[in-house]
C-alpha cells in the first residue's frame, strides 16, 4: 500500500517561534496546501503568523512565505 504524500504548513511568529494555533491541516497535494494558505492568510496574520513554510513529508519544500500583517 502506497502512502499518500503529505503537505502542511509550518506557521511561525515574527520572532521565529512556531505558532501552534491555528495549526495547518495536512494536505495530499501541494495545490491544496497552496490554495488553503491563499484563503486563510488574513486569519493567520490576525493570529500572529508572520511566515509560513510549506513542508513536504516534514521537510521544507520552499522558502518561507511572508504573511503580511492585516
Amino acid at each position: 500500500m502506497a502512502l499518500r504524500p503529505q503537505w502542511e504548513w509550518r506557521l511561525d511568529a515574527a520572532d521565529g517561534t512556531d505558532v501552534e494555533r491555528p495549526g495547518s491541516p495536512v494536505f495530499t497535494s501541494q495545490y491544496d496546501a497552496e490554495q488553503w494558505i491563499g484563503e486563510h492568510w488574513r486569519s493567520l496574520a490576525a493570529a500572529g503568523v508572520a511566515s509560513a513554510t510549506l513542508l513536504h513529508e516534514g521537510e521544507p519544500a520552499a522558502p518561507p512565505l511572508p504573511i503580511p500583517a492585516v
